[in-house]
């Protein structure tokens, strides 16, 4: 059955969390067989373009955020984050969609306080 970028999203997410948790010591390729059942080339786009480039998405998103850092965000939440930032700016996905995606994501994964501060950001990036 093949699942809708939705459902891929939230895989990626997963995937990113572990990878986080694990302090990156573990293969992306594993992770992504681990949670995903048949090979999915958006899945690989998502969660190898967000380690790639993590350092310049986390200075875009500490740019935007007062007082605080991504890093000092709960893992899910910075997971989430990450994703929306890497496709504004590194993707064909327009940019409401990619903001959607992340907020309905923080509603069932992140408590409201990270949910605002993820939303306030990602405004933030495509008013850039």
């Amino acid at each position: 059955m093949t699942k809708t970028r939705s459902e891929l999203r939230r895989i990626c997410m997963t995937i990113l969390y572990q990878y986080d948790l694990f302090k990156k010591n573990v293969l992306i390729d594993d992770l992504i067989k681990d949670n995903l059942e048949v090979d999915n080339d958006f899945v690989k786009d998502l969660v190898y373009g967000v380690v790639t480039h993590q350092n310049e998405i986390d200075e875009i998103a500490n740019k935007y955020m007062k007082d605080w850092t991504i890093d000092r965000l709960e893992k899910l939440g910075s997971s989430i984050l990450r994703m929306a930032i890497f496709e504004i700016k590194y993707t064909d996905t327009p940019d409401i969609v990619a903001i959607n995606e992340a907020i309905e994501l923080a509603k069932v994964y992140c408590d409201d306080s990270l949910k605002n501060i993820i939303n306030a950001v990602l405004d933030k990036v495509i008013k850039e």
